[in-house]
C-alpha cells in the first residue's frame, strides 16, 4: 500500500484506539470504583450495578449508530469521526470528576450513567465510521488487511488501559486505587481524545466517498428509508455480529473479572493474563486480515464460529480451574486465536455489503443493535448466572450465540471481491436464494 493509504489507516486507527481506551477502562477499572458509587453490600451485587450501567451504554449505541451513521453518509466519514471523539472526550471528563456515593449519594451514579450514555452515542458511531473509513481508504486487494486495524486499534486501546492498570497496581496501594486512583485513566482518556480531535480535523476524506457516483439514493443518503431498501443486508449484519460480539466481550472485557471473581486469581495476575493475551491477539489481526484477502472472508468466519461453538464450554470450564498465570494465559490465547477469525475481518465484511451512500449507517445501526442485545449484556448475563449459582449456563449461552452466527456464515455469499464504488439495487426479493448481493469482481 502507498504512503497515503498508510496515513489514512494511522489516523483512523489512532482515534479508534483512544475511543476504545475510554470505553474499556470503565470495565477494567470497575472492580475499583464499583464501591464508590453504590452503598456497601455484596461485591458481586456492586459489580452487577456497574455492569448494568456498562450495558446501558450499549443500548445508546443504536442511537449513536443512527445519528453518526447519518452524519457519515451525508457529511462524510471525516465529519462523523470528529464528532465521535468529541463525545467520548466529554464522557471521560464526566467520569473523572463524578462525585462518590459518600459525597452525593446516588448523584454520582447518575453522573456515571450520563457519561456512559454519551460513550454509547460515541462508540455507536465510531465503529461504523472507522470501519467504513478503513475499508474505503485501502486498495481493493488489501481491504481485509487494512480493516483488520479496526480491532488492532480497539485492542490497543484495551492494552493501554490494562497496562496503565498494571502500573497503578504496582505503584499505588489498593486503598488509594479504590479511593481516587481509578480516576487517573479517565483523565488520560480525555487528554488523548483532545489530541485525536486535532488529528481528525486534518484527516483526508476517502476517495470512494468523494468520488461516489451513487445517485440512486439521492436525498435519501444516510436515512432509514435508504437503509430499509437494504434490509436483508442489515439483518445479515445483526446475525453475523451476534456470535462474534458475545465471544469478544467474554474473552476481553469480562475475562479479567472472571479470572479474579470466579477463578480466584489475584487481581494483578488476572490483569497480567489479559494484558499478555491481548498483545498476541492484536498482532494476529493483520495476519488474518491479509489471509482473508487471499482466501476470502467466509473461511475465517466459519472457522471462528465452529471453534467458538464447540470450544467455549471446555475453555471457560478449564479457565475457572486454571489456578495460576500460565494455564490461564494459554487458555485465553486459545480462545482469542479462535475469535480472530471474526474480529480481523468483520469490519470490511459489513462495509462490503452496502453501497457508498448508505454504507456508514448500514454498518452502524445493525451492528449497534446486535451489540446492545448481545455484546453489551454479555458481562451482565455472566454475572447473573454466577449470582444464580449456575455460572456454567453462561458458557452454553456464548456457544449458542456462535452457533446461530455459524448458520449465517454458511449461507452468506463471499464479499471479498465486491466493488465498493458499485451502484447497488435494493435487496433481492425474499424468494430469491441469495442472502447478500452477488459480488462484482474487481479486475
Amino acid at each position: 500500500m502507498g504512503r497515503e493509504h498508510w496515513k489514512k489507516i494511522w489516523v483512523g486507527s489512532a482515534g479508534n484506539m483512544v475511543e476504545w481506551f475510554d470505553w474499556f477502562v470503565y470495565a477494567s477499572f470497575a472492580t475499583y470504583f464499583a464501591g464508590a458509587f453504590f452503598p456497601e453490600g455484596n461485591d458481586t451485587a456492586k459489580l452487577m450495578n456497574t455492569a448494568g450501567i456498562f450495558a446501558v451504554g450499549f443500548f445508546m449505541r443504536p442511537v449513536g449508530g443512527w445519528l453518526l451513521g447519518r452524519v457519515g453518509d451525508r457529511k462524510g466519514r471525516k465529519a462523523a469521526l470528529t464528532l465521535t471523539v468529541s463525545l467520548m472526550s466529554a464522557s471521560a471528563i464526566l467520569i473523572a470528576v463524578a462525585p462518590t456515593y459518600g459525597v452525593a449519594g446516588y448523584g454520582g451514579a447518575v453522573v456515571l450513567l450520563i457519561a456512559r450514555l454519551l460513550q454509547g452515542l460515541s462508540v455507536g458511531g465510531e465503529y461504523a465510521a472507522s470501519a467504513t473509513y478503513l475499508t474505503e481508504a485501502s486498495a481493493p486487494e488489501h481491504r481485509g488487511f487494512a480493516s483488520s486495524f479496526q480491532y488492532v486499534s480497539m485492542t490497543a486501546g484495551q492494552i493501554v488501559g490494562l497496562g496503565l492498570q498494571i502500573i497503578l497496581q504496582r505503584t499505588m496501594s489498593d486503598d488509594a486505587l479504590h479511593s481516587w486512583g481509578w480516576r487517573i485513566p479517565f483523565i488520560i482518556g480525555a487528554l488523548g481524545a483532545a489530541i485525536v480531535f486535532y488529528l481528525r480535523r486534518n484527516m483526508l476524506e476517502t476517495d470512494v466517498y468523494e468520488e461516489s457516483g451513487d445517485d440512486t439514493l439521492a436525498g435519501d443518503k444516510g436515512t432509514i428509508k435508504a437503509l430499509w431498501a437494504h434490509k436483508r443486508e442489515a439483518f445479515l449484519v445483526i446475525a453475523l455480529t451476534m456470535g462474534g460480539t458475545v465471544a469478544y466481550y467474554t474473552y476481553t472485557t469480562y475475562l479479567t473479572k472472571y479470572l479474579s471473581n470466579s477463578a480466584g486469581l489475584p487481581k494483578q495476575t488476572a490483569t497480567l493474563v489479559s494484558f499478555c493475551a491481548l498483545i498476541v491477539f492484536a498482532c494476529l489481526q493483520p495476519l488474518a486480515g491479509k489471509l482473508s484477502d487471499r482466501i476470502g472472508r467466509r473461511p475465517l468466519l466459519i472457522t471462528f464460529a465452529v471453534g467458538s461453538t464447540f470450544l467455549t464450554v471446555p475453555i471457560m470450564t478449564m479457565l475457572k480451574h486454571a489456578g495460576s498465570f500460565w494455564p490461564a494465559l494459554g487458555l485465553a490465547l486459545l480462545a482469542l486465536v479462535v475469535i480472530t477469525g471474526y474480529t480481523s475481518i468483520n469490519a470490511c465484511v459489513k462495509a462490503e455489503l452496502f453501497p457508498t451512500g448508505i454504507r456508514a449507517l448500514g454498518v452502524a445501526l445493525p451492528y449497534a443493535i446486535a451489540n446492545a442485545l448481545f455484546g453489551g449484556t454479555a458481562e451482565y448475563v455472566a454475572l447473573w448466572f454466577k449470582d444464580a449459582g449456575r455460572e456454567s449456563g453462561f458458557y452454553w449461552y456464548v456457544a449458542g450465540c456462535a452457533a446461530v452466527s455459524l448458520v449465517v456464515y454458511l449461507s452468506m455469499r463471499e464479499t471479498r471481491d465486491i466493488d465498493l464504488n458499485r451502484v447497488t439495487a435494493p435487496s433481492p426479493a425474499p424468494d430469491e436464494d441469495a442472502v447478500a448481493p452477488a459480488p462484482a469482481r474487481v479486475e
